[in-house]
């Protein structure tokens, strides 16, 4: 009696589990998405055909949106060392839900950030040159190898914690139709549900969430380096490795709560993604915003403190001028809102989580629109004899456009992996639940 038990509720996990067709929602979302791909596709043939000219970069702001862009999907893409990595290392026992929507949320996120780089070039044969004329001196080198190698390590840590469920979503076929069977076959029909593959799975895997880890923190901490090793107001600071890196964890974080209410409510999953996850996960976002605003504190003080008279225009306009709209906004919406929403209990249910997330990951990337422009528009020598143009920065329709195409891009890319595979973990869920029977 107990083994048809437990055989009929791992009959129901496999079902509650398996991909879902779109239904007319998801048809319209996905549509949504490509539609707005393909208009960032046109804006970056209007770009490459007429060049940079097509947007409203000069040569003070010559990093604007694009790089605003890249800097929030390489902070986002963090999650997938925050959850998987280092839940799985220190052994936390509510992660397994969410590891799968953190590590496909960063396989997506370090996707687009490498594909924005190209995009803001101009040139994208160039992309060469970086390999057969990199310098190890230049920090954009440092950029590429890490970027690099954390989309390598982040997309096989995907697929090795993919295979069982392959495996199983093989057997299913009768449910799932034929769309994807040869997929399968081609990427899990090795795999052999015996102890000694098992073991040399989960070996393969502690291996890659450890070197994920300081690969993680390496890909944020040189891209601060970007920044910092540049000479100029409002970056020259010894504080940016650890901001970048507090507010990737926070964004991060934000992201996946986002995704798991998104998931929750559109698969049903409410007996898997429970209340006690978005507990879990909202007392995270407040210690991870808190640390985040405490290296926000230390990175305006300092400067306003000293005063140096190069630094004093920059936080001029950000706290009181052209840009403090915007910067109050990133602040009150991307950390002390959420905050005072998430100490409280009542916070921590999947609705105020979920408004909570999107107000920190839009938050978020307001900040890193804030980190990049207005300190190109303070450099250390005054703008004499330039065009009016060169004071002021605002993106062209170009540049928005395919800026948020990348986000849909990315969103695409999230929506076609969680049409294929599992966003729960089947084997996992069923291994779980055989540990809590015996």
């Amino acid at each position: 009696m107990e083994n048809t038990t437990s055989l009929n509720n791992e009959q129901q996990v496999i079902l509650d589990l398996l991909p879902q067709k779109f239904g007319l929602r998801g048809k319209i979302w996905t549509a949504s998405l490509i539609v707005i791909c393909l208009v960032g596709a046109f804006a970056y043939y209007r770009q490459l055909k007429n060049g940079l000219v097509v947007t409203n970069m000069r040569d003070y702001v010559s990093w604007g949106i694009y790089i605003s862009n890249f800097v929030f999907f390489v902070a986002i893409s963090l999650v997938g060392s925050l959850i998987t990595a280092i839940f799985r290392l220190a052994r936390i026992p509510w992660r397994t839900p969410l590891t799968r929507i953190s590590e496909m949320i960063a396989v997506s996120a370090i996707t687009f950030a490498s594909l924005i780089i190209i995009v803001d070039m101009g040139r994208p044969e160039r992309l060469l040159n970086l390999f057969l004329h990199g310098r190890l001196q230049s920090p954009i080198m440092w950029d590429v190898i890490v970027i690099g190698t954390y989309f390598c390590i982040s997309l096989f840590l995907l697929y090795i914690t993919l295979i069982p469920d392959i495996s199983m979503l093989i057997k299913a076929k009768d449910k799932l139709g034929k769309p994807f069977s040869k997929l399968y076959r081609f990427l899990g029909g090795f795999w052999k549900s015996d102890a000694g593959m098992e073991k040399k799975r989960d070996r393969i895997i502690t291996i890659l969430c450890i070197l994920i880890i300081p690969v993680a923190f390496c890909i944020h901490t040189v891209t601060s380096w970007l920044f910092a090793t540049t000479y100029r107001p409002g970056w020259d600071s010894t504080n940016f490795g650890a901001y970048f890196v507090s507010g990737a964890f926070l964004v991060g974080a934000g992201g996946v709560v986002v995704a798991m209410y998104v998931f929750r409510k559109a698969y049903k999953l409410e007996k898997y993604i429970t209340d006690m996850h978005f507990d879990k996960m909202g007392r995270m976002l407040v210690l991870l915003a808190l640390l985040y605003l405490y290296f926000n504190v230390n990175e305006y003080l300092i400067p306003a403190f000293k005063m140096k008279k190069s630094e004093e225009a920059h936080l001029t306009q950000l706290f009181s001028g052209e840009y403090s709209l915007m910067f109050w906004f990133a602040i009150m919406v991307g950390m002390i809102i959420p905050i005072f929403i998430l100490i409280f209990k009542k916070g921590r249910k999947p609705v105020p989580m979920f408004i909570a997330g999107v107000m920190v990951v839009v938050g978020a990337w307001f900040k890193r629109y804030l980190i990049v422009t207005p300190t190109l528009l303070h450099p250390l020598l005054p703008m004499y004899n330039v065009p009016g143009n060169y004071h002021a920065y605002f993106p062209s329709w170009e540049e928005w456009a395919i800026s948020i195409g990348t986000l849909a891009g990315a969103l695409l890319i999230i929506t076609i992996l969680a049409r294929i595979f599992p966003v729960v973990s089947i084997y996992k869920t069923l291994t779980e639940d055989n540990e809590k029977i015996d």
